[in-house]
C-alpha cells in the first residue's frame, strides 16, 4: 500500500515538560489507525501536531510526501480534522454551515454545491440541510463534524473521540461510516473506548508517557495459536521469535510477551523451547484477543477482575 503519512522522530516540549518523545510511525492509504493512551500520554499533543495546529520541537511530518512544517498550506490541503469538540455554529442551518466550510477550504465556487451534497450523502445528512444545528442530536452533530472534515476529499482524516457521548446504535452507525470513508483515504482514530478501537481499526498505536509503547496490527492478533508468556529475566522479543516452533513474538510489558506458534505446535513445545534456551518461564497461558488486557499491561496497571 501507498504510504500516506510519515512521522519521524516527533517530539514536543512545553517548558521543561516533554509531552511527546521520538514518535515514529507510518499510515497507509485505506488504513484505519487507532491512537490510544491514558490521560497525559501525549495523544492530544500528537493530534495537534499532525493537524498542523501545533509545531513540533523536533521531528518531521509528511503528508502525501509534503513536509507539514515547511509547506503547511500545501500539506493541509490533504487533511481533514474533526477535533473532540466539533467546530459547529449552532445558530446556522446545516447547509449554511457546510457552505461556509467549503469556502474556508477554498473549494471552487462551481464545485461547492456538489461537494456539499456528496458530504451530506456520505454522512447521512441528506434530509437535514434546512435544520438548525442547535436542534440536531449528538449523533447528527458528530456526522456534521465529519461532513465538514471530508468536504474537500482529504487523503488524511483525523478523528478525535468521534464516538464520545453516542448511544450504542449511533456508535454502530458511525463505525460503519468510518470504515466506508477509509476506502478512499487514511484515517487516524483517537478514542478512550478500547472496544471501539478494536472494532473499527486495522492497527493500533499505544502511547504512554509521551512514547510509542506498541504499534501493532490488530488483524494479526485475532484468535489463533497465540500464547502469553512471562519471562523472569530480561529478554528481547527477537530472541523469543528465534525459538523453535515460534512464528513471531511481541513485547506487551516489561516481562510479558505474546507469542504466535506454528499451527501444529503445542504449549508443551513452547515451554520446552523456552526452558531449553535457559530462560525462566514464569507464566504460560492462551492469549485472548483483548486490546484492553494489552493496554493495561503496557501502562503498568492491573486489569480489573
Amino acid at each position: 500500500m501507498e504510504t500516506l503519512v510519515h512521522v519521524a522522530d516527533l517530539s514536543r516540549r512545553f517548558g521543561r515538560h516533554l509531552a511527546l518523545s521520538d514518535v515514529d510511525f507510518r499510515l497507509q492509504t485505506g488504513e484505519v489507525l487507532g491512537l490510544l493512551g491514558p490521560n497525559g500520554a501525549g495523544k492530544t499533543t500528537c493530534l495537534r501536531l499532525l493537524s498542523g495546529t501545533l509545531a513540533p520541537t523536533t521531528g518531521q511530518i509528511e503528508i502525501e510526501g509534503i513536509d507539514l512544517g515547511h509547506r503547511p498550506i500545501a500539506a493541509k490541503r490533504h487533511l481533514g480534522y474533526l477535533p473532540d469538540r466539533p467546530p459547529l455554529h449552532p445558530e446556522l442551518r446545516v447547509d449554511e454551515y457546510l457552505l461556509y466550510c467549503a469556502r474556508l477550504r477554498r473549494i471552487a465556487r462551481s464545485d461547492i454545491d456538489a461537494a456539499v451534497a456528496e458530504a451530506k450523502e456520505r454522512c447521512g445528512l441528506e434530509d437535514c440541510g434546512k435544520r438548525l444545528i442547535a436542534k440536531l442530536s449528538k449523533g447528527y452533530r458528530q456526522r456534521l463534524g465529519i461532513a465538514q472534515a471530508i468536504l474537500h476529499k482529504p487523503k488524511l482524516l483525523i478523528l478525535d473521540e468521534p464516538t464520545e457521548g453516542l448511544d450504542p446504535f449511533q456508535m454502530r452507525e458511525l463505525r460503519a461510516l468510518i470504515r466506508e470513508l477509509s476506502k478512499g483515504c487514511g484515517v487516524l482514530f483517537s478514542s478512550h473506548l478500547l472496544s471501539e478501537v478494536q472494532a473499527v481499526c486495522d492497527r493500533v498505536i499505544i502511547l504512554h508517557e509521551g512514547r510509542v509503547q506498541l504499534d501493532a496490527n490488530l488483524a494479526a492478533s485475532q484468535p489463533g495459536n497465540v500464547w502469553r508468556v512471562k519471562i523472569g529475566r530480561a529478554v528481547s522479543a527477537e530472541r523469543l521469535a528465534d525459538l523453535a516452533h515460534v512464528r513471531g513474538a511481541v513485547a506487551i510489558g516489561p516481562e510479558s510477551f505474546q507469542i504466535d506458534l506454528e499451527t501444529e505446535a503445542t504449549s508443551a513445545d513452547l515451554a520446552r523451547a523456552i526452558i531449553g534456551a535457559d530462560l525462566d518461564l514464569l507464566e504460560l497461558a492462551p492469549e485472548r484477543s483483548d486490546l484492553e488486557r494489552v493496554f493495561f499491561d503496557i501502562i503498568g496497571v492491573e486489569e480489573a477482575a
